[in-house]
């Protein structure tokens, strides 16, 4: 079992950077790839990024290319979403996410096994 917690959302003005984290408890994290994904007010739930479990596939939608980074330490049990140039569509509870069975499809959210509570995230213009 693998339960995920979400950290660093909050309000911040457009231009501006936030630092998402992703903390696991369980011994395999560092075997699982994981994902980032968000949801809007009246919207579904889209993919932003996602890691393998060695961190050498990385993966981003294209509307945050080039703005977000996704990255994270197995050491720490821990992975980051580092958001730069925010603008006020990346408004949305953000949810991090771990998938430990199945062949990995990075962008699929039903792909996941685990997922976090979420973290609001609120960019102003």
């Amino acid at each position: 079992q693998v339960q995920l917690v979400e950290s660093g959302g909050g309000l911040v003005q457009a231009g501006g950077s936030l630092r998402l984290s992703c903390v696991a408890s369980g011994r395999t994290f560092s075997t699982y790839p994981m994902g980032w994904f968000r949801q809007a007010p009246g919207k579904e739930r889209e993919f932003v990024s996602a890691i393998s479990w060695s961190g050498g596939d990385i993966y981003h939608a294209p509307s945050v290319k080039g703005r977000f980074t996704i990255s994270r330490d197995n050491a720490k049990n821990t992975m980051y979403l580092q958001m730069n140039s925010l603008k006020p569509e990346d408004t949305a509870v953000y949810y991090c996410a771990a998938q430990s069975t199945g062949r990995w499809i990075p962008s699929r959210f039903d792909n996941y096994n685990y997922w976090g509570q979420g973290t609001q995230v609120t960019v102003s213009s």
